[in-house]
């Protein structure tokens, strides 16, 4: 299964805008894995992507995906931590 990491390493050195099709070709540039080129080939066409961030997300890929729900509702509510990062919140 691909990563959030994955997608962004292997787009790392594209130029946005870009579309589909030149996130697809740039992957297969990098020699991305089987499991993120498919990802990314199921991307919609004719959008452009201003970064890699925006690729993952419409790829359907999580950023945290270890969190599980429960964990994500309890740092909703924490009122100590609302405006930290939610990969700061545990530190």
């Amino acid at each position: 299964m691909a990563t959030y990491a994955d997608v962004l390493q292997y787009l790392s050195s594209l130029d946005y805008p870009a579309e589909k099709d030149d996130v697809v070709r740039e992957a297969e540039r990098e020699g991305a894995p089987p499991d993120v080129l498919r990802a990314l080939r199921a991307l919609p066409p004719q959008v452009d992507y201003a970064n890699g961030n925006e690729v993952a997300r419409s790829a359907g890929i999580e950023a945290a995906p270890e969190v599980g729900r429960s964990q994500r509702a309890a740092q909703a509510r924490d009122t100590k931590h609302q405006r930290v990062s939610q990969h700061l919140r545990s530190i």
